[in-house]
């Protein structure tokens, strides 16, 4: 097992790391829309989602892995009212590749946020 960590990312804030690598596949903390500096990004949830996608660039790169080689992807919304924009933004991020995807409404998300994704991704 090895612990991945960037500073082009959040800290993680709690007990956890920002991700896993394990037997060639990368395991990621759930992304919200922190800054790198830890700031949290107010506005749409356009916004909110690029910044997580930013954040889980920054740390799939740092684990040998991308967007291309991601495996499963599970999301977690505030309201699925948000689902077309949400989806919008996230058709950016995987055009061509289409990985697998969960999409869950949840009650409520650190720091309340409107989004969180986490994803699995294979290691180059």
């Amino acid at each position: 097992m090895k612990t991945v960590y960037t500073k082009l990312a959040p800290d993680a804030i709690g007990p956890y790391s920002q991700g896993m690598i394990v037997n060639n596949l990368f395991y990621s903390s759930g992304q919200i829309p922190l800054t790198a500096e830890g700031d949290l990004v107010q506005g749409t949830v356009e916004e909110q989602t690029h910044q997580v996608f930013k954040n889980l660039q920054a740390v799939l790169t740092e684990a040998g892995a991308s967007f291309e080689t991601v495996i499963k992807a599970t999301v977690f919304i505030k309201d699925m009212d948000d689902f077309p924009r949400i989806n919008e933004v996230y058709g950016q991020y995987f055009s061509e590749h289409k990985p697998a995807r969960s999409c869950v409404e949840v009650a409520r998300l650190p720091k309340d946020v409107q989004i969180e994704i986490e994803v699995i991704a294979l290691v180059k």
